[in-house]
């Protein structure tokens, strides 16, 4: 799929490019869009995926059983979404890779992949927290796919995947760039395209901030569910 996608990119910001008449947008080479765009959908179709598991489980009443195990409920999930997520980042990085290199040439500085590779696990944290709570939002509605849904869209937007943030209006960067969205997949893709040491500590005061915040509130809703908890099958 991201092979569909960076294709369909590269067609698109080289007519854009090229029509505008020059060679940056909101500080963003042509180069630097391409594998910024890659990063972003790399992270964002690897990603564990958590809400729709923990839903189901939630509703057929398996959850019970697994509360049970003498392990962390949560920390399970993630521990098995991540390592489906690992062979999917391999294929992702490397099929996206190839076409836009083959479309623009290497990335900008590549120094920055393994700061880049922190940032992305993090990112994954966060993301999963944030879906984690949407699964558990099962215990209240049992269905959560609406939920789920838009937070999907707010990725795709606020998060920076369709597009970078650098292209938005100054007043709406400001706000986005500090929503826990950006923190999934533009900040990373950002710092990829972009690295150096200030930035980076940037990045990471936000993304730890972050995971502090929505940890603390999954571990309250995680205990709230857990005491209301009524098996809907077997």
């Amino acid at each position: 799929m991201i092979v569909m996608f960076m294709v369909i990119f590269a067609q698109l910001w080289t007519t854009t490019y090229r029509a505008i008449g020059q060679t940056v947008i909101g500080g963003l080479s042509l180069n630097e869009t391409l594998w910024y765009l890659m990063v972003a959908e790399t992270i964002v179709l690897s990603k564990p995926r958590l809400s729709n598991t923990i839903a189901e489980q939630v509703k057929d009443g398996s959850v019970a059983y697994l509360l049970n195990k003498p392990y962390n409920f949560l920390l399970y999930h993630f521990s098995v979404a991540l390592g489906d997520g690992l062979s999917r980042f391999v294929f992702n990085a490397l099929a996206g890779g190839i076409i836009v290199w083959l479309a623009v040439g290497p990335p900008p500085d590549p120094r920055g992949i393994p700061f880049t590779l922190i940032a992305i696990v993090l990112a994954w944290l966060i993301d999963s927290c944030m879906t984690a709570a949407i699964g558990l939002a099962a215990f209240v509605t049992e269905d959560v796919a609406a939920f789920d849904w838009i937070y999907s869209k707010f990725i795709l937007i606020l998060g920076g995947v369709l597009i970078p943030l650098d292209f938005f209006p100054d007043g709406l960067r400001n706000i986005v760039q500090v929503l826990p969205f950006a923190y999934t997949a533009y900040a990373p893709a950002r710092f990829f395209v972009s690295p150096d040491l200030s930035r980076f500590a940037m990045l990471m005061l936000g993304q730890v901030t972050w995971l502090v915040v929505l940890i603390t509130a999954l571990t309250l809703l995680y205990r709230k569910g857990v005491s209301r908890l009524t098996i809907n099958g077997g």
